[in-house]
This record gives structure tokens, C-alpha cells and sequence, in this order.
């Protein structure tokens, strides 16, 4: 009678174990300097991650931005510039287990720093950082690139994001350094076009410099990193579309100097409790990642900066949202961090691969 119990603790931690280890994942980041797709893997065991480079597939071109469907097993990968209707790209099919099963080649007419699905997956929007442009392409049912059905060229430069709100009725165009300013649109998801709000600009704070954005995931509110001011925006969005800046959170000291120092991606965890930022030392050793907490209205509280390898580029979430990947530039590392309970990041695995991969995909 006594062993039961201790039996039943057995089965019950093995049970446990073998739920937890089912958290496998992998990163995909294209690489400019090999022209491939680089291919890693996490592997969860008793609570610990691993990571490793599990594959590598040739593109033929140096793409820099990737973006995923999100109910199907395709990646879309474009280089960041290129001649005028001839830049390079290309739909990546994986098969079930994540391993790159057909690569088929397409054309934009612009470069994309930036690559975002609509939120039916109808269409595929693409920010030119160069010269600004915004263009929009049609998917077909499975998936597959088809056809440029409209764009933007506002004359503005350094355009750095574009993604359709949750209830797919607009996009927002954030610009950095000079242009330092915040574009709002009416989204048709029918058709895929973009018309101007009225006003078209949100107004930006002067010298925050918006980059990257996410969504809350309950709230009517957008975040965006700031690239030259170095801290995180909060704006209201209303029925409207229109978005109101609520606060600028900065991670750094007011006298702290700016100079060589930029901020890169953002994320927001899947339950909308915190945020983090990544903070770029391009030409000085200050490289970070700075953790928020989100508040109940929506406003963020900086936690604190924990340190990255050179040159925090891309960040994302594990498909379970309890890890922060993120690929450093200079240090041509892939970090993961175990996110705690109170928000701070744990450094749970690292692993060496290519320079210069400044955008990365779970799965």
C-alpha cells in the first residue's frame, strides 16, 4: 500500500517532464552575407533549453526580412533594396516538421526592410526604409505571392514598419531619424488599399524617432520602439483609427548621452503583461534589452536593462511566448532568455551563427 503513492509521484513527474519538454521550436533568419536561410533549433529538456544550427538553405540572394503566415507553414523573405520591379524574394513552403520543403522566387518593386501579413492573410505589406515606399500584394488562397494591387510613396524616407491593426482596419507607417513621424491609414482588406486619415500624421513626440510596433492584445493600444529617443511610446487608438500618444517611457537617464546609440525591435508578451525593447550600441559598448511592465491602462514601467551580446537586433517571442529570442548583429549570436514571472530575462542558451542577421521567425 505504501509504494502507490510513490509510484503515482513517478508517473505523475514523468508525465509532467514529457509535457514540458514538448515546447520544441525553431528560428529561421535570412542571411544577407551567405544568401541563405538559416535554420535553428531550440530543444526544451527537463526545463532547460538548447540551441542549434540545424540547416541552411541556399536563396540565391541576400534577403534581410522575413515574416510568416500564420496558419500556414510558409515563410516570405525579401532583400531590403534592389532595382525598381526586379527586387528579389521569395515564398519558403516547410513541411510538418519545419524543414524547408520548396523555395519559390518572386519579384517586388521595392525593396522591404519590413514584411507583414494582413490579418485575414489576403495580402503581404512591405516598408522600403530608402525611400519610404509602402506597396501591398495579393496572396492566393494557399498562400503564394501574386500580384502588387497598390502602394504608398508619401516622399518621406527612413519608413521602418507596416502593420494592419487586430480588427485588420488600418496600418501605420512609423519613420525614424529626420522624418521622425507616424502615418495612419484606413486599411480595405477587400482590396488591399490604403487611404489617409484625417489628420494623416499621429504627431510624434520630436526626436523618439518610432521604429517598430506591436499591439496589445486586449487593449486599443500601440507600442513602438524609439529608435533615436531609446525609450518605448504608448498610444491610444481610437474607433476612428486615430492614435494619441499616452506617454514616452525612455530607458535611459535624461543626461545620458545618445550618441551611437539606437534603439532596434520591440515584442509584447502573448498575455500583454510586459514588453521589451532592444537597444543597439553601434558605435559604443551599450547594448541592451529594456524590460516594461505593462500597466492596466496600458502605460508601461521600466523594469530594468539586461545585457545582450553586440548589437541587439531582432527580437522575438518563442511560439509559447516563454522565451525572448534575439539575434545580435555585431556579436553574430542567437540568445534565448527565460522570461520570469516579474519580467526579467534569464539567459537560458546561446548559440554562434552568421553576422549581419537582423531578422528572425519562430515556429
Amino acid at each position: 500500500m505504501k509504494v502507490l503513492p510513490i509510484i503515482f509521484c513517478s508517473c505523475f513527474f514523468i508525465l509532467m517532464t514529457s509535457l514540458a519538454d514538448g515546447s520544441d521550436f525553431k528560428i529561421y533568419a535570412p542571411s544577407r552575407v551567405s544568401q541563405a536561410l538559416l535554420i535553428a533549433e531550440a530543444k526544451v529538456k527537463e526545463g532547460k533549453l538548447s540551441l542549434k544550427q540545424s540547416g541552411s538553405v541556399d536563396l540565391g540572394f541576400p534577403a534581410g526580412s522575413v515574416t510568416q503566415h500564420p496558419e500556414k507553414p510558409i515563410l516570405y523573405v525579401s532583400v531590403s533594396n534592389g532595382e525598381i520591379g526586379k527586387v528579389s524574394g521569395a515564398t519558403v513552403i516547410l513541411n510538418d516538421q519545419g524543414a524547408v520543403q520548396k523555395v519559390i522566387p518572386f519579384k517586388l518593386k521595392h525593396g522591404a526592410a519590413f514584411l507583414s501579413l494582413d490579418r485575414e492573410n489576403k495580402f503581404l505589406l512591405t516598408a522600403n526604409y530608402g525611400k519610404g515606399f509602402v506597396d501591398v500584394y495579393s496572396l492566393d488562397q494557399n498562400g503564394i505571392l501574386e500580384a502588387r494591387v497598390g502602394g504608398l510613396d508619401e516622399g518621406r524616407k527612413n519608413a521602418h514598419c507596416v502593420l494592419p491593426s487586430p480588427d485588420n482596419r488600418f496600418v501605420y507607417i512609423p519613420y525614424v531619424k529626420d522624418s521622425n513621424d507616424l502615418y495612419q491609414y484606413a486599411f480595405d482588406g477587400n482590396s488591399g488599399s490604403l487611404k489617409s486619415l484625417n489628420p494623416k500624421s499621429a504627431t510624434p513626440p520630436a526626436a523618439t524617432g518610432p521604429r517598430h510596433m506591436v499591439y496589445h492584445p486586449s487593449l486599443s493600444i500601440a507600442y513602438f520602439s524609439n529608435e533615436q529617443g531609446l525609450g518605448v511610446s504608448v498610444y491610444s487608438r481610437s474607433d476612428s483609427g486615430q492614435l494619441k500618444v499616452l506617454q514616452v517611457c525612455e530607458a535611459v537617464e535624461a543626461s545620458f548621452d545618445k550618441q551611437g546609440v539606437t534603439a532596434s525591435d520591440i515584442v509584447i508578451t502573448t498575455d500583454g503583461r510586459f514588453l521589451f525593447a532592444g537597444i543597439r550600441g553601434l558605435k559604443r559598448d551599450f547594448d541592451k534589452i529594456a524590460r516594461y511592465k505593462v500597466l492596466a491602462d496600458g502605460k508601461v514601467e521600466l523594469l530594468g536593462l539586461t545585457p545582450a551580446d553586440k548589437i541587439p537586433w531582432a527580437l522575438h517571442l518563442s511560439p509559447q511566448g516563454d522565451y525572448l529570442m534575439v539575434s545580435a548583429t555585431g556579436g553574430a549570436t542567437l540568445t534565448a532568455f527565460k522570461i520570469g514571472d516579474d519580467g526579467d530575462l534569464n539567459k537560458a542558451a546561446s548559440l554562434k551563427w552568421g553576422t549581419n542577421l537582423s531578422d528572425i521567425i519562430t515556429r
